[in-house]
């Protein structure tokens, strides 16, 4: 592997801010949810769109946390070169319950664009 090839295999792709609030869990003793806050894997190639790895930890309500590991959905184009990504899932079961949500990353590079002249 040369140099180029090296540096191409080791350059960052994007990654985005994921955010979100899971849905209420009322079977248990207290009726909470839970709030989380990650970035995203790299860009992972499928078809002609990507993908994205999403981990995260809840925030700890009533005396316990969750957490999450899946993929992200295709990139949804949003315009000007932008896309998000869908994620609809469950949390991994903890306190004897699990808790479902769905969430749109936050755009790529927010900041990166070019002001109209």
């Amino acid at each position: 592997m040369n140099n180029q090839e090296y540096n191409d295999c080791n350059k960052q792709r994007h990654v985005h801010e994921v955010t979100g609030i899971t849905g209420y869990q009322n079977e248990c003793s207290e009726c909470h949810n839970h709030r989380f806050a990650t970035v995203s894997g790299e860009a992972i190639s499928v078809g002609c769109s990507h993908v994205h790895e999403i981990k995260f930890r809840t925030d700890f309500a009533d005396e316990h946390y969750h957490e999450f590991c899946g993929k992200s959905g295709p990139a949804v184009d949003v315009g000007g070169g932008k896309h998000v990504h869908y994620a609809k899932a469950c949390t991994q079961p903890e306190d004897g319950h699990k808790h479902e949500f769905q969430v749109a990353s936050l755009i790529e590079s927010p900041t990166e664009f070019e002001c109209p002249r």
